[in-house]
């Protein structure tokens, strides 16, 4: 069963949210959060596998309990999902480095929507590579530098990382470094290790921040 905390401002939006995710028998909904303050107390008390968090909601906002949950130790296992309504939200990038494992404009396809939680539930990031690209050159205005931790990357381990920030799943990994898919896996899990990422959306940020999407054979 995939727990699911709800975390907006609008009742009229987390009554929709909820009433899609209700009548799936693999999803429950947990608890439902007004603001980012209660949202950080509802997820340490349930311990949801997905908190599904609005940008922008009063006292604190959903970057800075995206950025609480992924400090917590006790919530390791807890997926953020950020909500908003704009897929080039100028927060989106923000919350991604906060620990964030991806985002959902609020348009979203309902069959889509749930789709999108089985994915982060399965810890997978919600990061269409197209996407991740327009909000890098958007709000990443430095010039790439080696990032910390990539120089204790493998170049096996390099070239998953890569291949995760074109959006890449574990099988396609294996199948384009002609490798098993549970190699494929492993290199991907190192790699999160070696650079203390909490899940695949942050190693996407790194390998943009890094450079490493352009790197040869990348």
């Amino acid at each position: 069963m995939i727990r699911v905390l709800l975390a907006d401002d609008q009742p009229l939006i987390r009554s929709g949210f909820r009433a899609l995710l209700d009548i799936e028998d693999d999803i429950e909904v947990v608890a439902e959060a007004a603001d980012g303050r209660e949202a950080v107390e509802l997820a340490r008390e349930h311990l949801p596998d997905i908190a599904l968090v609005d940008v922008q909601m009063p006292e604190v906002d959903g970057i800075e309990a995206t950025r609480r949950i992924a400090a917590d130790p006790a919530l390791a296992a807890v997926h953020v999902v950020i909500l908003t309504n704009y897929s080039l939200d100028e927060y989106v990038f923000e919350a991604l480095r906060a620990g964030a494992a991806g985002f959902l404009v609020k348009d979203i396809r309902p069959e889509d929507f749930l789709h999108a939680v089985r994915v982060a539930a399965r810890g997978e990031a919600l990061l269409a590579p197209s996407i991740t690209r327009k909000l890098i050159d958007r709000y990443v205005t430095q010039p790439p530098a080696p990032g910390a931790g990539l120089a204790d990357l493998t170049r096996r381990e390099r070239e998953a990382v890569a291949l995760v920030a074109r959006g890449l799943s574990n099988d396609e990994i294996a199948a384009r470094m002609v490798i098993s898919p549970l190699t494929a896996k492993t290199h991907v899990n190192r790699a999160m290790t070696k650079l203390g990422a909490r899940d695949r959306a942050q190693l996407v940020v790194f390998a943009y921040e890094s450079g490493l999407d352009r790197s040869p054979g990348g």
